[in-house]
């Protein structure tokens, strides 16, 4: 990474190149680091095992290996940190869970500054120490760049570990409160470097200056800019389009007037990003609509700024190794050895702090601090550890200049601090991914709160399509079957997301097929069917039992295709039948055929007979009765298709019954939130997606 350029740029130095070949290039490294971050989401979802941020440095170093003509990154270290720590800064913010961080403060407090605090003292005087040649000063910015932890890697660990409250509570906060910390140490750090001179009692003072000046500035820019929003609302302007665009440009204006004004910028961000969140929000679809374009539209931006720091990260590592495995002055093994040293420094200057942080801790139920037990270890080993370094630190490191404003000389060692950076990135990565996930629980509970979830979620929607076939009327037939059908659809959805209990179907289909059955042979006592037809018709009914209840046999199933195998064997059936006296083939064929239409009539009779009573879930009789109805449809006499008018009329009947259906399920989910079924949280996001049905609703009429 060595460019005799200054000012800002975010090219490939390539010297033979003209500038349109520059241009070119920049947007083919766009384009590989788009790619490298679309293939890894594909990657995530498959090898779910393995965090993002592992997977987008392979591609990285991987894109790196394979290019014939190595590039040479080059970026201006404010548009570095304008281009992706305000962002993703903001983003952490608008998303933190403000009272939990408020309850955990003093805690998160110390995390984010004390412990970052000790990690510049502690890696900077080991890595002066492993290598002289780095100066002190650029020593404690390597450890100043360390000191964030990566939001995005914790994110991911939680699918797979169960954390308490505190520790998300502790791990979220100090995610969002340490990267400005560690990034204005590192600046100072930086300063001391480049200019030559420091002084303790300047810097403590700029310091102060800067971290109130930028909360304050974050705080009026942020309340700003949220009345100028309510007002552009209130002019008529609600458009989702604007708001959301606005929304993310929010986070370079606070960082750019930050930066303006000589404060911290990053601060500001921070700030901006939690007193926005603090804005009164309308309630209903449009807003529950701005809400989840809201959260996709950065979901995706932080996704896309991580994955493009950690391709990079891997697109660094050869560059960094071949740079730093070309220094005579300092042996491969030994820059191994120093990435080994600095990440156990690390893990255990964080965990004695972490440590002893817990051990000093008071539960605020109880007031009484955790006894030391083998749990209590265990927990705290899992803050430590999943706390990995990430995509801030990596934009840090990225930002070392290139060159010493003082003298104009190289930043001394500055490739050696990226290669050292990068390492204790990957062995902290490694060892979240890795590590973790086998000291820390599993996500038992989280597996039943969201069964739970599913299940209170089924019984609302249960009722809806009760009360939807108590309302039904002759000439709404049609359109309420087509509501309860999408509602059936949405429950067997969530039965199957979360592997609820199917069994009460089978059991409901076995007892329609035994009523049809005893109508059968009752007709064949009668004298009012022909028994061969008759038999043959209640052997198939018998084949449909059997197969219900041994679907999960796997013997059964042998036999089964076996005896279809047999049954291949009978070709001549057809012709037989001719022979037999009674009825001819057309004949047999129409009073098979009324047969049919009588079973399912019966089955439709009996599930409306059962929707009254309380032996099975309504959705259950639901999903099968909207099935035999379609099924006796299609086997009655053909008539005349519908009209235009006719289907016209049924989808308008359609939406309005589906427009109630809706209501009636937003005052059933507060009914459950009264209840206590159902947490404020939950009840909010069910609440949610009804808003946007609503609206998608809206949008078709």
């Amino acid at each position: 990474m060595h460019s005799k350029r200054r000012g800002p740029s975010c090219r490939f130095s390539c010297p033979s190149r003209t500038d349109e070949g520059l241009g070119l290039e920049v947007f083919t490294l766009i384009l590989l680091l788009m790619a490298a971050v679309l293939i890894s989401s594909v990657l995530d979802q498959l090898v779910p095992r393995i965090s993002a941020p592992l997977i987008q440095i392979a591609l990285g170093f991987l894109i790196a290996t394979l290019s014939a003509n190595p590039l040479v990154f080059t970026v201006d270290p404010d548009l570095f940190l304008v281009l992706f720590i305000a962002p993703l800064l903001f983003d952490e913010a608008r998303r933190a869970d403000k009272g939990t961080l408020w309850r955990n403060k003093r805690s998160i407090a110390s995390l984010a500054i004390g412990l970052v605090l000790a990690i510049v003292l502690a890696i900077g005087f080991t890595a002066n120490w492993l290598i002289p040649s780095i100066p002190l000063a650029a020593a404690f910015a390597l450890g100043a760049a360390l000191g964030p932890t990566d939001a995005v890697a914790v994110s991911a660990m939680k699918k797979e570990i169960k954390l308490s409250e505190r520790q998300e509570a502790l791990l979220d906060g100090e995610a969002l409160i340490n990267d400005a910390s560690g990034i204005v140490s590192f600046q100072y750090a930086v300063a001391a470097v480049t200019t030559g001179a420091f002084s303790l009692l300047n810097a403590s003072v700029t310091f102060v200056e800067e971290f109130i000046g930028g909360i304050l500035l974050g705080l009026v820019l942020g309340s700003l800019l949220s009345w100028l929003t309510k007002k552009v609302r209130n002019l008529g302007l609600d458009n989702n389009t604007f708001h959301v665009l606005f929304e993310v440009f929010t986070p370079f204006i606070v960082f750019l007037l930050a930066d303006t004004l000589h404060t911290s910028g990053i601060l500001a961000v921070v700030a901006a990003g939690v007193i926005m969140t603090f804005t009164p929000r309308r309630i209903g679809p449009s807003q529950s609509h701005y809400n989840v374009v809201s959260s996709s539209v950065w979901r995706v931006l932080a996704f896309t700024l991580n994955g493009i720091v950690f391709v990079l990260l891997g697109m660094e590592l050869p560059l960094a190794l071949t740079s730093s495995w070309m220094d005579q002055s300092i042996e491969n093994g030994t820059l191994i050895a120093c990435v080994l040293v600095l990440t156990a420094v690390l893990v255990l200057v964080r965990f004695a702090w972490v440590f002893c942080m817990e051990l000093l801790h008071r539960d605020r139920a109880t007031g009484m601090r955790p006894h030391l037990t083998a749990s209590f270890v265990r927990d705290a080993a899992v803050t430590t550890l999943a706390g990995p370094k990430g995509a801030i630190t990596l934009s840090i490191a990225f930002t070392i200049p290139v060159f010493l404003s003082s003298s104009g000389d190289y930043f001394p060692q500055r490739d050696i601090i990226i290669f050292l950076a990068c390492g204790v990135i990957l062995c902290t990565l490694l060892l979240a991914n890795f590590v973790v996930p086998l000291i820390a629980p599993k996500c038992e509970e989280d597996t039943a709160s969201a069964e739970r979830l599913a299940k209170v979620d089924v019984e609302i929607l249960r009722t809806v399509i009760e009360e939807l076939t108590r309302r039904q009327k002759p000439e709404t037939k049609a359109a309420t079957r087509t509501v309860i059908r999408s509602y059936n659809a949405r429950i067997a959805r969530l039965q199957q997301s979360n592997d609820l209990d199917t069994e009460p179907r089978d059991a409901l289909r076995i007892k329609i097929i035994r009523a049809q059955q005893n109508h059968a042979l009752h007709r064949i006592e009668s004298n009012d069917l022909d028994p061969v037809i008759g038999y043959h018709y209640i052997q198939r009914l018998v084949r449909m039992q059997n197969f219900i209840k041994h679907r999960t046999d796997n013997s059964w199933l042998v036999r089964n295709a076996l005896r279809h195998l047999r049954i291949t064997v009978h070709v001549l059936w057809r012709s037989l039948v001719d022979k037999i006296p009674g009825a001819s083939t057309t004949e047999r064929s129409d009073i098979l055929h009324e047969l049919n239409v009588e079973g399912e009539q019966i089955a439709v009779d009996l599930l409306r007979g059962e929707m009254e009573l309380p032996n099975f879930k309504a959705e259950t009789i639901g999903t099968l009765l909207v099935e035999h109805e379609n099924i006796l449809r299609t086997l009655k006499t053909a008539k005349a298709s519908p009209s235009i008018t006719t289907i016209a009329r049924t989808v308008d009947k359609a939406i309005d019954i589906e427009r109630e259906a809706l209501q009636m399920e937003l005052e059933l989910i507060n009914d459950a939130y009264e209840d206590e079924r159902l947490t404020r949280a939950e009840a909010k996001k069910l609440r949610e997606s009804v808003h946007l049905m609503q609206l998608d609703l809206e949008d078709r009429v």
